[in-house]
């Protein structure tokens, strides 16, 4: 296993930590900070498995199927403990979920197709957003003023990216009657 997917996998093991922290957050206050703490570390090792993996020629079947997966199993289980906590509509969790297993779903047809589709910058953007939204809702979730912009901050990016990759890939889905 390359260092890179190692890296991927310390992301998972991270996940369980950081929801225990949050979710004891509001009994123990200073878990807050050790929720965001975590969140921020998984978060970089994002950023970290992907630099190594390229610059050390270590990316691998297994790492381009992990690593996406973490990034959607990180960003999902903070926004179920929001969703949990009322603090995120249902709906908005929705269009967050739909939009990954749509994208997910064109991709795989485009691999059946010998067509790889790479993260778009849209994309990039989409999660930079999310995560920082994210970061700041496990500080100040209690600030209900806050909820609206952090849901927009989250959603907008989503379904703009969503769209772009289906308007860029659409000749994938090969629609033409036959």
């Amino acid at each position: 296993m390359t260092t890179a997917s190692k890296i991927t996998l310390a992301r998972v093991a991270l996940i369980p930590a950081f929801m225990a922290a949050l979710l004891l957050s509001p009994r123990y206050a200073w878990l807050t900070w050790t929720a965001l703490g975590l969140f921020i570390l998984a978060s970089l090792t994002d950023y970290v498995d992907g630099n190594i993996a390229r610059k050390y020629n270590q990316v691998s079947d297994f790492g381009k199927f992990l690593d996406p997966l973490a990034d959607k199993l990180l960003v999902i289980s903070a926004m179920c403990i929001f969703c949990q906590w009322g603090l995120m509509p249902a709906w908005a969790l929705m269009i967050v979920l739909t939009r990954e297993f749509a994208v997910t779903g064109l991709r795989l047809i485009a691999v059946g197709k010998g067509r790889v589709i790479a993260a778009g910058w849209s994309g990039k953007i989409k999660t930079f957003s999310t995560m920082v939204a994210l970061c700041v809702w496990i500080v100040f979730h209690d600030w209900a003023w806050l909820n609206w912009i952090v849901i927009l901050v989250i959603v907008l990016p989503t379904i703009y990216s969503g769209v772009e990759y289906f308007i860029r890939n659409w000749d994938v889905l090969d629609l033409k009657k036959k």
